[in-house]
Parts: C-alpha cells; structure tokens; sequence
C-alpha cells in the first residue's frame, strides 16, 4: 500500500504566496479607488459642462458642485492614509484610554455635519478604559463613522459594553443600510475606501473587527485590550503611559482638515505652502461670513484666522463653536513679529504666529495644536 505524503508548504513559498496575496488586495483597491472618485468628478464635470451651455448655475446647483468635488478630494486623502497604513513604520504609544470619552468627543465634533445630514446618532455607553494609541483611536473611530455616515440616511446606534467571556471591551455599531436609489445598484456599496481604510486602522491597531449584515441591517464589532489583561501580548504595566501627551508626536495629522479664513491673498498662499507638506484638508476662506456659512454643515479640526479679522465678529464667531466644541483649536496671525506661542488649557493664553513665522512656527504651532484634540 502506498501513500502519498503532503510536505507542508516551505517558508519561502509562503512568503511568495503571501506576497501575490498582497498584491492581488492592493491591485482591487486601486481600482476600487478610481472607481469612487471617477462618480463625483464625471458628476462635477456634467454641472460644469451644463453650466458652460447655459452660463448659469443656482445656488443649489452650486452647493451640489462643491459637495461632488469635496467627495473626490476626501476619496484621494483616504488613498493617502490607506498608503500610509500600507508603508508601516507607524509609531504606536499604548495608552491607557477612556473609550466612551473618546467617542463622545469625535461626536461631538461632527454634531453638525451629522444635523445637517439628518441622520441621528444615539450612543449608549458603560464607562470603560482600553489600551491603544490614542491618537489612532481618534482617527479609528472617525474613519467608523464616516463610513456609517455614507452607508444610512436614519439612524446610527453605537454601544459600549465589555464581553466578560474574552475579557475585551467592544464598541458595536448597527445601522440600516440605504437605498442607493439606482435600478442596477439598490443598496449602497459597502465595501468602500472608508470601510478598507477602517480595515487596515483596526488591523494596524491590533484590534478585533467584525461585520454582519442580514439583509440591510448592518453590525460592525470593534474589540479592544483590557487595561485588566496582565497577559495582553505586547503590553505590561510599565508600558502603558497613563494620559495622552506621550503620543503628542505621534499624532496621525494627515487628513485633518483645517480652514483658513484670510482676506489677502497673498497671506492664503503663505499659509498654504507653509502646510503643504503635512497632508492637511485645508481650505480657504476670505472673511469671517464664509467661514460662517462654510462651517455649518460640519467644523474642521482646526482654523487659523489672519490677523487683521480681529473683531467681534470673529470672536462671536469663535464663541458659539467654543460653546459646542470646548477647546477648539483657533491660531491667530499676528501682523507682526516672529515669535509664537500655544494656547494653555485655562483658553487664557491662545496659540498665536507672528506673520514673520509662518513658514517656520505654523507648522509646529498646528500640530501642538491638533494633538491637544485629536
């Protein structure tokens, strides 16, 4: 009798299969990604086209135009991220983290843009601390609920309990997926960018990710460490840094997005060149009424005001965003001088730039910043 003996696969083939793998995954989502910008820039591109024809465009025509572009932007900053995931060499701080905190602050932030979009989030939370970056747990769980956002119209229910069987905390969130409103796609995609850049934060994270879907009803699991788990791979009491400024420098910024409000051009081309290098949204406005009106929808991370909009109106301004969101970063321009500074927590002291060093402090004063939020 004979048999046939099976050699388990060798290390260098597994390699080389785990490399076509690789490369296979990365080759979908490339044209996964000209697929998402191509809809919104062949849309901007007919409201163009319509408007070269007839030489006008409404104001709803135009908000329209502007969100088509806004998409495809965001589409390409999610392309960037997702290649940074890709290159490694992250630099991760484990922390010890307040979960709920964290969630209730990133809702907080997007209350508008959830508003103005009509869909209501309803967060139910059991205080509980977890062991992550703190700056990823930031983006992780924008990045969650950007996709949620793109995948509803109602409701998102986001809860937070601990599964005391695997001794993890889990951030779960349910949704009823939407009608995409087409004959050939009824149901939106659901396996977009956002949802792969969700992927690869949870993977670089080392967290526990899940998704189910039964029928339109849509469950997505996160799963994180225990600050209890004595035994949690890679961690022991004294790596774990209680607090957030040990990760200060390892902020992920890129994607952040900030808004410039400047009357002169010349200071908006400053400024831009001066951030151009570290991966921002920025946009610019030229009086403190459009950062009004291009606030309303949804705050960024972040505004930088030029100096010579001193005023009530800005500080009204500043104000009712301060009253939602506690703490938001505001840097100002001063007209002269090369010195600066960073805002303290009493909001006494605020982060300021003289105009003499943009190129060299705004930079830096920016991160500090970001990070104190992020």
């Amino acid at each position: 009798m004979s048999a046939t003996i099976t050699s388990p696969m060798s290390i260098p083939a597994q390699r080389t299969l785990a490399s076509q793998e690789d490369g296979v995954r990365w080759r979908n989502l490339i044209a996964e990604l000209g697929a998402e910008i191509a809809h919104p820039l062949t849309l901007a591109l007919e409201r163009v086209n319509a408007l070269t024809s007839s030489g006008q465009i409404d104001r709803a025509g135009l908000r329209l135009l502007r969100e088509e572009i806004e998409t495809a932007r965001q589409l390409g900053m999610t392309a960037q991220l997702l290649a940074r995931f890709a290159s490694a060499g992250l630099a991760q701080s484990r922390e010890r983290v307040a979960l709920h905190d964290t969630l209730q602050s990133v809702l907080t932030h997007r209350k508008r843009e959830m508003d103005a979009r009509g869909i209501t989030v309803q967060p139910s939370a059991t205080p509980v601390d977890v062991i992550v970056d703190a700056s990823l747990m930031f983006s992780l769980l924008n990045t969650l609920l950007d996709w949620a956002l793109s995948q509803t119209r109602s409701a998102i229910d986001l809860l937070i309990d601990v599964d005391t069987w695997k001794g993890h905390a889990r951030l779960i969130c349910r949704f009823e997926q939407a009608d995409a409103g087409t004959p050939a796609s009824p149901i939106t995609p659901i396996d977009t960018l956002a949802w792969r850049l969700l992927e690869q934060t949870a993977l670089a994270m080392q967290l526990g990710l899940t998704r189910q879907v039964n029928d339109r009803q849509v469950a997505v699991t996160l799963e994180f460490a225990l600050p209890a788990n004595a035994d949690i791979e890679g961690v022991s009491p004294v790596d774990i840094d209680q607090g957030f400024d040990s990760s200060i420098n390892s902020k992920p910024l890129a994607g952040s997005h900030v808004v410039v409000i400047a009357s002169r051009r010349s200071m908006r081309s400053r400024i831009r060149d001066a951030l151009q290098h570290m991966g921002l949204i920025v946009d610019m406005v030229a009086s403190i009424d459009e950062a009004i009106d291009f606030c309303s929808d949804g705050l960024p991370h972040a505004i930088i005001v030029e100096g010579i909009l001193q005023g009530d109106r800005l500080e009204r301004f500043r104000a009712d965003i301060r009253a939602e969101v506690p703490g938001f970063p505001f840097i100002d321009i001063v007209e002269e001088g090369n010195e600066f500074n960073v805002s303290d927590d009493s909001g006494i002291e605020r982060a300021r730039v003289g105009q003499d060093a943009i190129e060299a402090a705004l930079p830096s004063v920016l991160m500090f910043e970001l990070s104190k939020t992020l």
